[in-house]
């Protein structure tokens, strides 16, 4: 049987990225942006965002990784704040604009994409759904009714992304070009399932399930 790692250690798992990632992350970010970096490793995509937001917070777990980087022979800026922290179970920073998350083996989509909301984020940038290019996630957005969609890509706020079938005779080319903000899936319903049998998953506490889950049963 292969053997599967828990939400912690995959949350701890770290490896950088190339640089024409990192620009794509870069291309994103505005000077008057406060950006709160999740899994900031080596702070290495950190300091390049913090030549040009307003503040950037970088939440890293591995304390190790953060203390290679601070004693790099090149200082931190004074406004790149590290941060040596669970991001599931830290309190959010409420001056926060922006969130940055570069981790494609993510397990805790909803949860971050919750708590940057609850902290007044309006934005997530981060590769994290799609596992591949970098997109921007507008957070404050109300997403689609899964049931509204009909047949077409899917990405949704639980971090899964997918295709809803229908009948062939019912998809058309600019069905490939549009992918549809769902507030909701069914894996969130199965999350919900193993959650409401277990008790918490992936730092979801019973209370916040609960809530959750009136808002799939209405979207589903």
């Amino acid at each position: 049987m292969e053997a599967t790692l828990l939400d912690a250690a995959w949350e701890a798992l770290y490896a950088p990225y190339d640089q024409p990632t990192y620009q794509a992350v870069l291309d994103q970010i505005a000077e008057q942006d406060v950006i709160l970096d999740i899994g900031a490793g080596d702070l290495r995509l950190a300091r390049q965002m913090a030549v040009i937001a307003r503040k950037v917070y970088a939440v890293e777990i591995n304390s190790e990784l953060l203390e290679q980087a601070s004693t790099s022979d090149v200082l931190l800026p004074d406004n790149l704040i590290s941060i040596r922290a669970d991001a599931r179970t830290m309190e959010f920073p409420t001056d926060i604009t922006t969130g940055v998350l570069l981790m494609r083996h993510c397990t805790c989509f909803r949860l971050y994409s919750e708590k940057l909301q609850k902290a007044g984020a309006s934005r997530l940038i981060t590769n994290a759904r799609w596992r591949m290019d970098v997109e921007v996630v507008k957070l404050l957005a109300r997403g689609r009714s899964f049931a509204e969609v009909e047949m077409g890509w899917f990405a949704c706020l639980c971090g899964k992304t997918g295709f809803k079938e229908a009948p062939a005779e019912d998809w058309s080319v600019e069905m490939d070009k549009i992918v549809n903000e769902v507030s909701s899936c069914p894996h969130c319903m199965e999350v919900l399932n193993i959650t409401n049998s277990q008790g918490t998953l992936c730092g979801v506490y019973p209370e916040r399930s609960r809530r959750a889950q009136g808002d799939i049963m209405e979207s589903l």
